[in-house]
């Protein structure tokens, strides 16, 4: 068995093939970045991105995140989404709610379920689907680590997704991260959501910050704020990134209840 060091050796050596393989399919979405002019593009298919966060309450951000993404790779032929999940960890990270994905502009009809009884066989499935030429999307949920999902692994993966021209999206939890062929890594973090329209006490749209932890996209650029719509992402300008929805309120003249200072309206 190699030393630690020369594991470490081979990962980067590994890292790095992997990064010379995947040149091109970086340097298309990096073009699509300067054609667009967005804060936040629309990427080019053939890419494997891993989604991490750092709790599994986070998933419904992780599944919106990498659905937004799918939806803009949707095409006459391309007319579908994969989504798996391990038949153990559907109990814990619950499934996609239909009315939600219709009111964001995705119809669940386009969203395919598939459940596996292992990681082998979710690998395998990963492999399998992103193949269809009708599919543009694979949104993969890996709840727990598992050592089949090593380098070689997501090598595979990365290569498929290039050869093939769809996406794959990764969804990770925690704070570990090994070595992987992904051509974008990011790390997502739910933030405070904007004010609600009929209600300013409410929470209104959901927010959270992208962090780009690997790959690159806009030059100096490694973090987004972003909220969905059914006409894609928003993106809050660079100004207001960490502006807090409370600041300007006038100071409280004595303690008041919890609540009440919290801005929450008193509802049962």
């Amino acid at each position: 068995m190699p030393a630690p060091d020369q594991q470490q050796r081979l990962a980067a050596l590994r890292e790095t093939i992997a990064d010379i393989e995947r040149k091109p399919a970086l340097a298309e979405a990096r073009m699509l970045v300067e054609q667009q002019g967005h804060a936040f593009p629309v990427l080019a298919g053939g890419m494997l991105q891993e989604i991490f966060t750092d709790e599994r309450r986070n998933a419904g951000a992780l599944l919106g995140f990498a659905l937004a993404q799918a939806k803009g790779l949707f095409t006459a032929q391309r007319r579908a989404v994969i989504y798996l999940q391990l038949a153990d960890e559907a109990q814990k990270l619950g499934l996609p709610y239909g009315p939600g994905l219709l009111s964001f502009g995705l119809d669940p009809a386009a969203l395919v379920l598939v459940r596996a009884g292992n990681m082998g066989e979710l690998l395998w499935a990963i492999e399998e689907a992103i193949a269809c030429r009708a599919v543009a999307a694979v949104v993969a949920d890996i709840g727990s680590h598992s050592k089949l999902l090593d380098f070689t692994a997501s090598r595979r993966l990365s290569l498929r997704a290039a050869a093939t021209g769809g996406s794959i999206f990764m969804l990770r939890y925690g704070q570990e991260r090994e070595a992987s062929a992904a051509h974008l890594r990011w790390r997502l973090m739910p933030i405070h959501s904007a004010r609600s329209r009929y209600d300013a006490k409410a929470p209104g749209p959901l927010r959270w910050r992208a962090e780009l932890e690997k790959g690159a996209l806009i030059r100096n650029q490694t973090e987004f704020v972003l909220g969905w719509t059914e006409n894609g992402f928003t993106t809050l300008p660079a100004q207001r990134r960490h502006a807090n929805r409370h600041a300007g309120r006038a100071a409280l003249p004595r303690a008041v209840p919890a609540a009440l200072a919290d801005g929450l309206s008193q509802t049962a």
